[in-house]
C-alpha cells in the first residue's frame, strides 16, 4: 500500500503529523477521524525538490481566491446541496457561472479533484492560500457528520459577516483618506506651480516678494526638489518596516502598541473579540471540541498578543479551569467578551452566546468606526482648510503688492 503524509488536529488542540500506509487517501482520513482528529492534510508521500515546488507555484500563479469569492462559493454550494443536488452537479454549475477567470480556474481544479475521488475537504485543502485551516476543518467535520449543507451554510454566514465587517471599516476610512490626498495635492500645486509664477514679475519690476511669499516660495522649492527623495525614503522605510514586522519580537511590540492606543486600541479590541467569538461559536456549533476550536481560532485573529492570550486560555480550559477567567486576565479583549463567555460556560450554551457576543462586538465596531470618522473628518477639513487658506491669502497679498508696483 502507498504511504500518505498527513497532519491533523487532535481534540486537545495539538497538531500531529505522520506517514501512514493505506489503500487510498479516504482510508487515511477515515482512520484519523475515527480517532477523533480533524484532518488538515492527507496526500501521497513523495520526494520533490524545492526547485520543483517553486517552479510549480510560479507556473500556476496561485494567488488564491479573495474573501468575497470564497464566501460566494460556500453559499452557493450550501444552497444547492440543501436543495437536493449532488456535490458534483453543484460544483459544475458554480464553475460554469463564476465570473472571475482566476477564481474559475481554481474552482475547476477543486471540482476535478472531487470527481477523481477526493472529498471536498481534501480538494480545498490543496489550496491553502484560498481556504484556511479553519475552512478545511469545518468542511471535514461536516462531511464526517453528514451535515455538510448546514455546515457550509454556517460557514458562509461567518465568512460574509467577516467580509462585511472588513468592508465597512475600509469604506468608512475611504473618505478621510481621499480628503487628505486632495488637500495635500492642492497645497503641493499652489506651492510648486502657482506661487513661483509671481517671482519673475517682481524681479522684472526690481522689487522683492513679500516675506510670507518668500517663505512659501522657499518651502515650495524644497517640496518640489525633495519630492522624489521623499518618495524613495518612504518606499525604503516601508520595505524596512515590512521586513521588521516579519520578526516575531517586533510584530509583538507593534500588536501590543496598537492595543494600547487611545482611540484605535478599543476599536482593535472590539474587532479581535468579534473574530474570536464568531469563529469560536461557529466551530462549536458544528461539533468541533473546544480545545481544537481554540487552536483554529488563533489562525484568524491576526494579532500575536491576542493569539498568545487564546493559547493561555486554551491551556487553562484544557486543565478544566474554564475559558472566561484567562480571557479576562489577558486584558486583550473587552470585559464584555469574558462576561458572555462565562455565561455561556455556566449555562452550557457557549456556542450560542459566543455568536450573540459576536453580534454585539460587530455592532460596536461599526459604531466606533462611525464615531472615529465623524471626529476625523472635521479635524482634517479644518486643518487642511487653514493651510490652503493661508497659502491663498499669501497669494492675494502678493497680487495686491504687484498692483501697487504697477500703479
Amino acid at each position: 500500500m502507498p504511504p500518505f503524509e498527513w497532519s491533523a488536529l487532535s481534540p486537545n488542540g495539538d497538531v500531529s503529523r505522520g506517514v501512514a500506509e493505506a489503500a487510498d487517501r479516504a482510508a487515511v482520513v477515515d482512520r484519523l477521524q475515527r480517532q477523533g482528529q480533524i484532518v488538515l492534510r492527507a496526500e501521497p508521500a513523495g520526494v520533490r525538490s524545492k526547485f520543483a515546488d517553486l517552479l510549480h507555484l510560479e507556473l500556476r500563479g496561485r494567488r488564491g481566491l479573495d474573501r468575497t469569492a470564497v464566501a460566494e462559493f460556500t453559499r452557493e454550494v450550501a444552497i444547492m446541496l440543501a436543495a437536493g443536488q449532488d456535490l458534483d452537479r453543484a460544483l459544475r454549475f458554480i464553475v460554469d457561472n463564476f465570473g472571475n477567470s482566476r477564481s474559475k480556474t481554481i474552482l475547476a481544479e477543486v471540482r476535478d479533484k472531487v470527481r477523481s475521488g477526493s472529498s471536498l475537504a481534501d480538494a480545498v485543502a490543496a489550496y491553502p492560500q484560498s481556504f484556511s485551516r479553519l475552512y478545511v476543518g469545518l468542511v471535514r467535520a461536516g462531511e464526517a457528520g453528514g451535515t455538510l449543507p448546514a455546515t457550509l451554510e454556517r460557514l458562509a454566514d461567518m465568512l460574509e459577516r467577516e467580509r462585511k465587517l472588513s468592508a465597512s471599516i475600509r469604506a468608512s476610512m475611504l473618505y478621510p483618506v481621499i480628503l487628505v490626498i486632495a488637500a495635500v495635492a492642492s497645497i503641493f500645486l499652489l506651492l510648486d506651480y502657482v506661487l513661483p509664477q509671481f517671482a519673475p514679475i517682481f524681479e522684472q519690476a526690481g522689487a522683492q516678494l513679500p516675506v510670507a511669499a518668500q517663505i512659501l516660495l522657499a518651502l515650495g522649492n524644497v517640496v518640489g526638489a525633495g519630492a522624489p527623495w521623499a518618495l524613495a525614503i518612504v518606499a525604503a522605510l516601508a520595505l524596512a518596516a515590512r521586513r521588521a514586522i516579519a520578526r516575531p519580537a517586533v510584530r509583538r511590540r507593534i500588536d501590543r502598541w496598537l492595543l494600547r492606543l487611545p482611540i484605535v486600541g478599543p476599536l482593535v479590541q472590539e474587532t479581535l473579540a468579534a473574530r474570536l467569538t464568531r469563529t469560536l461559536g461557529t466551530l462549536l456549533q458544528n461539533g468541533v471540541p473546544l480545545i481544537a476550536a481554540l487552536a483554529l481560532v488563533k489562525d484568524v485573529l491576526g494579532n500575536t498578543v491576542a493569539q498568545e492570550a487564546v493559547e493561555r486560555a486554551s491551556l487553562e480550559a484544557k486543565a478544566g479551569r474554564g475559558l472566561a477567567r484567562p480571557l479576562r486576565e489577558a486584558g486583550v479583549f473587552p470585559a464584555r467578551t469574558a462576561h458572555l463567555v462565562q455565561l455561556g460556560e455556566e449555562a452550557a450554551q457557549l456556542a450560542a452566546l459566543s455568536l450573540k457576543a459576536a453580534d454585539i462586538h460587530e455592532e460596536r465596531v461599526g459604531l466606533a468606526v462611525q464615531r472615529l470618522v465623524a471626529l476625523a473628518v472635521p479635524i482634517i477639513t479644518v486643518t487642511m482648510g487653514l493651510a490652503v487658506a493661508g497659502i491663498v491669502g499669501t497669494l492675494i497679498t502678493t497680487m495686491l503688492s504687484l498692483n501697487d508696483l504697477v500703479g
